[in-house]
């Protein structure tokens, strides 16, 4: 069925699925109890032997060469990937959901401006007014957050958002490429960073099970579908569907913990989101437009 879609069908089919799975993630990151270090090695030890055992049996006797047929590009996805695993989860750690998610929805401004300069796509004149009005409304989140004592943790989820654009951009770059190897690859570099900073490996209570829970099926498996998606469509528009994240995440903590985000954080997270929508709603009218014409 997926083998006879278009190849922008099977991006919006990959992201769609990607982001409805890992809108709990933000949730479990809450309900766990362990430090930030130890959460971020178990979140690259536990996906990287899913992938490594997943790969082997599915490539066989080409595994090494699966791996090194990435290239430059699939590293240097690793790369970022490991530091977005990283920066994602100590802005979590020092600012509300809402916020780190409302950073993180600026992903498709941050790849549509990389892409500038390595793919020499040029965004449209209403891309450019959109991004514009974007970072106005994060500096009015950001005020916020530096009289709330939350602009460590807002900083760190704006440099999540231009490491997840900037793996977009990466990936499209490496079109050719697999790059689940380099999912994996990523994963054993969080797991190699974050290892001389571990207090306890310990898991006790809740933390036994929250933890594998959350890095198989809100870590492993989106993870895989949004790294294949930017093979098949534009890497801005793949980020586009983070929007739904930035929605459905901090309801699901508000249900759970109730943790409320600030006024600002609401005005502000709402005119991005309705920017981002607006910008969609354009842009998926443009092929209606050419077909009429």
């Amino acid at each position: 069925m997926i083998k006879n879609l278009s190849d922008q069908k099977k991006g919006i089919f990959l992201s769609l699925i990607g982001i409805l799975i890992i809108t709990p993630d933000s949730l479990f990151i809450r309900l766990v109890k362990i430090n930030s270090w130890d959460l971020v090695f178990y979140r690259g030890i536990i996906p990287f032997f899913i992938l490594l055992i997943g790969l082997i049996i599915f490539y066989k006797k080409n595994f090494f060469k699966a791996i090194f047929i990435i290239g430059y590009a699939g590293l240097i996805n690793a790369l970022i990937v490991a530091l977005t695993n990283i920066t994602f989860i100590f802005s979590l750690e020092n600012t509300n959901v809402a916020n780190t998610l409302v950073m993180l929805s600026l992903a498709p401004f941050m790849a549509a401006f990389l892409s500038i300069f390595l793919l020499k796509e040029y965004p449209k004149k209403r891309t450019w007014i959109a991004m514009f009005l974007c970072f106005i409304f994060v500096l009015f989140i950001f005020n916020d957050s530096y009289q709330s004592g939350r602009l460590v943790g807002d900083f760190f989820g704006f440099i999540t958002a231009f490491l997840v654009g900037a793996s977009s951009v990466v990936i499209r770059i490496g079109k050719l490429a697999n790059f689940l190897p380099s999912l994996m690859i990523a994963k054993f570099f969080t797991m190699l960073f974050t290892i001389f900073f571990v207090k306890s490996l310990y898991l006790e209570g809740a933390d036994i099970y929250l933890v594998p829970i959350m890095c198989v099926f809100f870590v492993t498996i989106p993870l895989a579908f949004l790294t294949l998606a930017p093979r098949y469509m534009p890497a801005h528009e793949v980020e586009l569907f983070f929007v739904l994240e930035t929605t459905l995440g901090p309801i699901w903590v508000w249900l759970i913990i109730r943790e409320t985000p600030s006024l600002e954080t609401i005005i502000g997270g709402s005119l991005i989101i309705s920017t981002l929508l607006i910008h969609t709603i354009l842009e998926l009218k443009k092929p209606n437009l050419k077909k009429a014409n």
